[in-house]
């Protein structure tokens, strides 16, 4: 039996949540922008690494892809009309696809990611339109409208964010006085739960995380009125950070590990780290520090051990930053191409930075050294504001353009990728333990880690960290 069958057979991982090389959702399987793959081009050719396929016709929109059994699925604005699509991952044909809402909008163009969870994909448009949609042939199973239906209050750049499904529930964020936080029975969208949070606003343009942070599962948002964290079991509002509120657009997806949140806005604010604990109400946000240095408009963070990278602001200046100090370690001041707001996305030691002006940026990720750009290249994307965050899967990378989709291969035939036995650096779910071992397998419901010296570490799956456990899903 192969490891991922044990791990399957002893109860672990259920089959909706072994996506392997998938990219299901926004940022990926734990929304973290963090892909586990290894064996890719550390540096490209003067071109850029070579174009498989350009394809699929799908509108216009700054909608990144969710790739899930040789499916993407995306979204954007087509005669008229904001659209679900869902295309063959060779070569871009489209399969379905599956009238959301109107089109339009503050900026012209579809802004959430799908996710997709077994049987089902879920989309938002930017009026609000919320469908549910079956995968293998593109029926609509239900929809909802979070400003009709639940009195729900966007912010002047119309819905943004890529919904969050959660076992049975989809959890999404209407907005408004009446629920700003809100989940839906994802089979049926009957209400479970819905949560006015004092003082949250409008819904603005960031998307939810879960965090087990003070023990206690919860979902951790950034909202008009700052960052919110609600119990995941009946939507109670725990904690909030207010110092993110007050501000123009709130965009970042925040990073839960541990018992902290990493949590950052652009518009000249800053990033904070937060560290979450049990109090009389539940749990408490206290922060650890605050900087302006750390500001982010709406390329997102990615946390890679103990360092978090961005762009300042939407300024095209990719940093590296000590997460649990918030000491910047370099900053680009000069050198390399691109110029705009800059998206990434991690893997395999390297930085994907997308510039607004269409560069794709190949950055070193070590925090020594100062900024290194490795290599860049033009998209040909057709965009006035390249802003789709790109995607990793299966070695390839995915790029959403201008009524198209590109398709790269960044594969290296001279790395293989790391076997599983490879000895690695692995993290506990608080953060605060590490240690360098192998994986040997699944014994009696615990991973088997094998450190140097042969000693077996027996460790329960759901005490690993996010990416540790993403990376045995990947196996």
């Amino acid at each position: 039996m192969n490891k991922l069958l044990c791990l399957l057979a002893c109860g672990f991982l259920s089959l909706n949540s072994v996506q392997g090389i998938d990219w299901p959702q926004w940022r990926g399987s734990d929304r973290s922008g963090v892909s586990t793959e290894t064996g890719l081009l550390k540096s490209w050719p003067s071109g850029g690494p070579k174009l498989l396929w350009e394809g699929g016709a799908v509108g216009e929109g700054f909608s990144s892809l969710a790739i899930v059994n040789g499916r993407i699925f995306t979204m954007g604005d087509k005669n008229g009309q904001s659209h679900l699509f869902c295309l063959n991952q060779k070569g871009g044909a489209l399969l379905w696809s599956l009238k959301v809402g109107k089109s339009g909008g503050n900026y012209s163009g579809t802004r959430c990611t799908p996710t997709v969870d077994g049987d089902l994909v879920f989309a938002l448009g930017q009026f609000g339109d919320l469908v549910c949609v079956d995968v293998p042939s593109g029926r609509e199973r239900w929809r909802k409208n979070l400003a009709s239906d639940f009195g729900g209050k966007s912010g002047g750049w119309n819905y943004s964010e890529s919904v969050l499904v959660d076992g049975n529930n989809l959890i999404c964020s209407p907005g408004g006085n009446q629920a700003t936080a809100l989940a839906l029975n994802k089979r049926t969208g009957s209400e479970v739960w819905k949560t006015a949070l004092p003082g949250g606003g409008e819904s603005h343009y960031s998307s939810w995380v879960v965090s087990n942070g003070a023990g206690i599962k919860q979902y951790v948002r950034l909202f008009a009125g700052g960052t919110f964290g609600v119990a995941a079991a009946n939507g109670k509002f725990l904690w909030r950070y207010d110092k993110l509120g007050s501000n123009t657009a709130n965009i970042p997806t925040p990073i839960p590990f541990g018992d902290y949140v990493f949590t950052a806005a652009g518009y000249g604010k800053g990033g904070a780290l937060l560290k979450l604990s049990r109090s009389p109400r539940g749990v408490s946000a206290e922060e650890v520090y605050f900087s302006r240095e750390l500001k982010n408009k709406h390329g997102g963070i990615v946390k890679v051990g103990n360092y978090v990278y961005g762009d300042f602001d939407d300024r095209g200046s990719p940093w590296c930053a000590d997460v649990r100090t918030g000491q910047v370690k370099w900053r680009k001041e000069r050198g390399g191409q691109g110029s705009g707001s800059a998206c990434v996305t991690y893997a395999d030691g390297r930085l994907y930075f997308r510039y607004q002006d269409g560069i794709m940026g190949l950055v070193d990720a070590s925090p020594e050294g100062g900024f290194r750009q490795v290599s860049s290249f033009k998209i040909p994307d057709g965009m006035k504001k390249s802003w789709a965050h790109p995607v990793i899967s299966g070695g390839l990378l995915y790029l959403r353009g201008l009524d198209k989709i590109l398709c790269y291969d960044v594969r290296d035939p001279s790395r293989a990728a790391a076997p599983a036995s490879a000895m690695r650096l692995w993290t506990d779910d608080t953060g605060k333990f590490e240690i360098r071992a192998a994986f040997k397998g699944v014994k009696e419901g615990k991973i088997l880690l094998e450190q140097g010296d042969g000693v077996i570490l027996k460790v329960p799956f759901d005490r690993l960290s996010s990416s540790d456990q993403n990376y045995l899903r990947g196996l």
